[in-house]
């Protein structure tokens, strides 16, 4: 477990061991929770990149 204090820029840090495990690079972006007696950081997922083809013809139409 690590404490860390809200500085004066109002941003948290998040130890660079977590966002080793976790493979965060700059510019992840986060999905915050409330969680009423504390806070949920997720990381939002990307959607894998397709192209036209790839999901052309995917749904039934008349």
């Amino acid at each position: 477990m690590e404490i860390t204090k809200l500085p004066p820029q109002r941003q948290v840090i998040i130890p660079e061991y977590l966002r080793e495990a976790h493979q965060w690079e700059l510019g992840q972006e986060f999905i915050i929770i409330d969680m009423g007696d504390g806070t949920l950081l997720k990381p939002k997922k990307l959607f894998p990149k397709t192209k036209l083809d790839d999901v052309a013809g995917c749904l039934k139409y008349q």
